[in-house]
């Protein structure tokens, strides 16, 4: 049994009349621990979509210095600069043209994106959070949609990050406190039926 699952004492499907999918950071940078999860996220996406299930990417990416924040200093200026290969949405990824891709310079999507403004123009009140990396962008994602009032679904195999160590970390957290945990199969049956 996974360490999160004494900690998954909710549980409910998302509905996909309400509901959003948030592809977080599913960029080149991020390849290495990303490419376990593309048959993950892509399944995700089809399911989704399959729902009418609207589709957000985002990217994460600095233009300048103005942007840089404390992750400058936190990632000893690692960062990921605008225009670069590393910057881009990987090509394998399930992504269709007029896709919304919200570009962000911080952990939460909904930080400077007028994310909560489209969601709630739109009526969403559900969001299912996936991509990379787990305990950062997409558990404060999660966390900041948590406190806006959207009902949260995390997703455990379609979010990964640098080890299993910290992703299952991220899943229990969200479990006990802001998230339902959902998977592709999870997902699938309540989704096929709307």
């Amino acid at each position: 049994m996974a360490s999160y699952k004494k900690f998954e004492i909710r549980n409910r499907n998302p509905d996909p009349n309400t509901a959003v999918l948030l592809v977080i950071d599913m960029q080149n940078y991020f390849y290495s621990m990303a490419r376990p999860i593309l048959p993950s996220i892509n399944a995700t996406i089809d399911i989704c979509r399959r729902a009418s299930v609207p589709v957000f990417f985002t990217r994460h990416c600095h233009k300048s210095p103005a942007d840089y924040g404390m992750l400058y200093e936190w990632w000893n200026g690692d960062l990921i600069m605008d225009g670069t290969a590393e910057s881009q949405l990987i090509p394998e990824l399930d992504r269709r043209t007029g896709d919304s891709v919200l570009e962000k310079n911080t952990y939460s999507a909904f930080r400077g994106t007028n994310l909560e403004e489209k969601l709630v123009d739109m009526g969403v009140k559900e969001v299912i959070v996936t991509g990379v990396m787990t305990n950062l962008c997409c558990e404060t994602t999660a966390r900041d949609a948590f406190v806006r009032g959207f009902r949260v679904f995390l997703s455990t195999d379609a979010t990964a990050t640098s080890s299993l160590e910290l992703h299952e970390a991220t899943l229990k957290n969200m479990a006990y406190g802001f998230a339902y945990l959902v998977d592709c199969e999870r997902l699938r049956e309540p989704f096929s039926k709307s």
